[in-house]
């Protein structure tokens, strides 16, 4: 068979069939008597053997080895070409999502693409300054896509480089960044599971709340703190159950403590958190565990925190009815000796009338 009628058989040109002839990898078995190139069936089935190597992805030389080497175990070259193949299509990925990103950052030219490029690259950078210098760019009037400022928050592990990234997120008021950030709460790795939270607490509004109520009742016990006390720091009341919780534990208990007076200063609240304090000093509840409740009722202010703290002023716990009785003395000199009001008419130490500056409690641990 000619090389003309080859080429159309296989699908392979007469200038690829000469290339490999030149290469050694496939020799026509015979000439016509006018000179002519004639392949016979055997060197037909070999031109289809190469061909199939080459849909692999075997360079020609590496064919060429294949298909003349006895002893070659194709074991080996296959394995690496699952290798190549594996960083070829992560570098495609990798291509295909930085092209969406500066696709989302909505260019108006060739000078915004590029400025984004130049952050995106600096946001992968070994060097924290650049990484900062990256965030805090990121704001200009080409902002960064969220999904990029999302990744590069999740894997930081520079605390002032995490600081401008969530800062950065907070300003790019890309309302994707919630769903992103709220995906990174089930990450497998706990750090990045905190990272999460972290930048979810910076960003505003209703969205972020709802997504940190949902992270009360999740599996972490460090998003769950991190959450409720961001929420507590808003007045959320939501998260009331679990800033009780870290005081019985001892994890942030001074915070939860502050969160839980903001909190009372609904005077409907302050009752139920009351209730609720009041409701974890049971028997059972760990000696330094009862202190630390006994100490955060005195931020909260009303009746039902004072006939709380009476009681447990007379509470079989030597140190917590010291505690409680000390607290007692100082809400009623903070409301004034007849209990009419605050000597100055106003209150102390910034603190709601009925509640007490609680620095000076003795330890009830």
């Amino acid at each position: 068979m000619l090389i003309g009628e080859v080429a159309r058989r296989s699908g392979v040109s007469a200038r690829m069939l000469r290339h490999y002839e030149s290469l050694g990898l496939v020799r026509p078995s015979g000439r016509t008597d006018s000179g002519y190139r004639e392949y016979s069936g055997e060197d037909i089935r070999r031109i289809f053997h190469i061909e199939s190597l080459r849909s692999l992805g075997l360079s020609l030389r590496e064919i060429g080895r294949a298909l003349d080497d006895p002893g070659f175990a194709p074991s080996a070259l296959v394995g690496d070409l699952v290798r190549r193949t594996r960083e070829r299509l992560a570098a495609e990925r990798e291509l295909l999502t930085r092209l969406r990103r500066i696709d989302a950052a909505g260019p108006a030219g060739w000078e915004d693409v590029l400025q984004v490029v130049a952050i995106l690259r600096a946001l992968g950078s070994p060097s924290p300054d650049a990484r900062q210098r990256a965030a805090l760019s990121s704001a200009d009037e080409v902002p960064v896509p969220a999904e990029a400022l999302v990744e590069a928050a999740l894997a930081e592990t520079d605390p002032v480089v995490a600081g401008a990234l969530r800062w950065a997120l907070a300003r790019s008021e890309d309302g994707r960044a919630t769903a992103l950030l709220a995906e990174g709460l089930n990450a497998a790795d706990p750090a990045v599971r905190e990272r999460a939270v972290l930048a979810l607490a910076e960003l505003s509004g209703e969205r972020a709340a709802a997504r940190l109520e949902g992270a009360l009742d999740h599996g972490d016990p460090v998003v769950r703190r991190r959450a409720a006390l961001t929420l507590g720091a808003r007045g959320a009341g939501a998260a009331v159950a679990t800033l009780v919780d870290l005081i019985v534990a001892g994890r942030n208990d001074t915070e939860a403590a502050d969160a839980l007076a903001v909190l009372a200063d609904d005077p409907g609240a302050a009752d139920r958190i009351t209730a609720d304090l009041v409701g974890r000093l049971s028997g059972t509840t760990p000696p330094a565990a009862r202190g630390r409740l006994t100490q955060a009722l005195a931020g909260i202010p009303g009746a039902a925190a004072d006939r709380a703290l009476e009681d447990l002023a007379h509470d079989p716990d030597r140190a917590v009815a010291l505690t409680a009785a000390y607290l007692l003395r100082l809400r009623a000199d903070a409301r004034g000796v007849d209990g009419r009001g605050t000597r100055d008419g106003g209150t102390r130490d910034g603190n709601a009338p009925g509640s007490v500056d609680t620095r000076g409690v003795p330890d009830a641990s």
